[in-house]
């Protein structure tokens, strides 16, 4: 099998990584558990996620010229990554992410971030042009939103344009112009993001999900020109919805959940992934929710993303022999 060529046009971010039983109030200080630093950054984490699982992926972003910016770069390449095109911005200071993690008494688990874009929001127009000519090198095009949203119009503009399938991580929520949504073939929000897209809530229950607000919300996007739209819904699943599916993914079940904090991103960069060798919709999202289900049993963003190794032994311990045999061919 040809490895598909996948472009990752995102974010580098280093995460300083705190454990606590209990979030402050405003005004407090509390006594934390555990720190760490780790590899991060929405693009990157699904660029690494990608290339884990058998892609071949090149980073397009920027880091400063320090400590975090050397170690980001040496994540992503020992993951496999061409960062060729990632530059060294001389003024700006790496991205960080200050990551807390609550851990509470009911056994349930949280996570605030914070992110200080630093050298992400330093990328300018000039440093993509080549795109232009290049993109239609490549099998899809992965974007996401913690780079200027210019630069992220431009090269959903240049994959249109090129025929290349785009697939935007709609995360951080932001505003999209009519313009970005109408070129792109898979737009993926969780339900919050969905909600501040279209203005439609979207509730969870224990034991089950909204699914008319759900296609109501998918149903603005695929009206703006949107060909799929993708929900993660955290415990509650996934769905896809298109002009011809609603197709709903449920969550993995009985997973340990050390930390969600990269959890979107294993999905998105599994999704992708899976839809670039060859799998239908329903097949890239249960391999989407299998390898999400592997992250969040880990600590770390960029350390906790399974590799094909580990996603083969969890496809054949899951039991479904249609989807993890048919996967496990595919991925020969």
């Amino acid at each position: 099998m040809n490895k598909p060529r996948i472009l990752v046009v995102g974010s580098f971010v280093m995460d300083l990584i705190v454990t606590t039983g209990r979030f402050p109030e405003a005004g407090e200080t509390v006594l934390g558990k555990t720190y760490k630093t780790a590899p991060g950054g929405k693009g990157a984490n699904q660029a690494v996620q990608a290339s884990l699982l058998g892609a071949a992926v090149t980073m397009l972003g920027k880091v400063g010229n320090d400590v975090f910016g050397r170690e980001l770069l040496d994540s992503a390449s020992k993951a496999g990554i061409d960062v060729s095109y990632v530059l060294t911005d001389a003024e700006a200071s790496s991205a960080v992410g200050n990551v807390q993690i609550e851990y509470r008494p009911d056994g349930s688990i949280q996570n605030r971030i914070i992110v200080v874009p630093g050298a992400n929001n330093a990328i300018q127009k000039e440093n993509v042009s080549f795109l232009q000519r290049a993109i239609r090198e490549y099998d899809m095009v992965m974007l996401q939103l913690e780079i200027p949203m210019e630069i992220n119009e431009l090269v959903a503009g240049y994959a249109k344009a090129a025929g290349v399938p785009i697939m935007l991580n709609a995360a951080p929520a932001a505003t999209l112009s009519d313009k970005i949504l109408a070129g792109l073939d898979y737009i993926s929000p969780n339900e919050y993001e969905a909600a501040a897209l279209t203005g439609v809530k979207i509730d969870l229950y224990e034991n089950g999900v909204d699914k008319e607000n759900l296609k109501a919300a998918a149903e603005i996007l695929l009206a703006k020109g949107v060909k799929n739209v993708i929900i993660t819904l955290g415990g509650n699943g996934a769905v896809l919805v298109n002009r011809e599916e609603f197709i709903f993914c449920p969550c993995v079940k009985n997973v340990r959940v050390e930390d969600p904090t990269a959890a979107g991103d294993s999905f998105v960069g599994a999704f992708c992934t899976g839809r670039c060798i060859g799998l239908g919709h329903a097949q890239a999202l249960e391999f989407a929710s299998q390898a999400a289900a592997v992250t969040v049993s880990r600590l770390g963003a960029q350390p906790s993303l399974p590799d094909i190794k580990n996603l083969r032994s969890v496809l054949k311990a899951a039991g479904n022999k249609d989807f993890g045999g048919h996967v496990l061919d595919v991925l020969q």
